[in-house]
């Protein structure tokens, strides 16, 4: 897989972000309650935000493929986090004439997205401060 990088940078509006790969650019921000302006989407939304993205493009394209009739994906998330960890719950609804092995082969498909599989996996932060 390609190495993927964003920049992230924060100016004057209190923890207004903005993002950008290069190609595109997009904000992130806090809630009024914790002192943003919630003009964006917070770092956890995001985060299930790229998970559900991957698992819905993953799920079109696979059908396409099969030429199964594949009308929609909605896909659901939440995240809980403890002292334990965090937990995502991800619930899939798929819209079409489809029969209970596609069904089935498209959850299994599901798991094998490319951000399921990176979140799934041991993930190692590397870090510092450059000049």
């Amino acid at each position: 897989m390609a190495a993927t990088t964003v920049i992230a940078t924060v100016g004057d509006a209190d923890y207004q972000v903005r993002l950008d790969d290069g190609t595109h650019t997009w904000l992130a921000d806090e809630p009024e309650r914790l002192g943003g302006g919630d003009l964006a989407p917070d770092s956890p939304a995001l985060l299930l935000s790229s998970l559900g993205a991957c698992t819905s493009i993953t799920l079109r394209m696979y059908a396409k493929r099969k030429g199964w009739p594949l009308e929609s994906v909605r896909v659901e998330l939440s995240m809980t986090s403890t002292a334990d960890g965090t937990k995502i719950d991800r619930q899939i609804t798929l819209d079409g004439a489809l029969d209970a092995d596609q069904r089935e082969r498209l959850l299994q498909i599901a798991n094998a997205c490319p951000v399921h599989k990176i979140l799934s996996g041991a993930i190692h932060i590397e870090f510092g401060l450059s000049s």
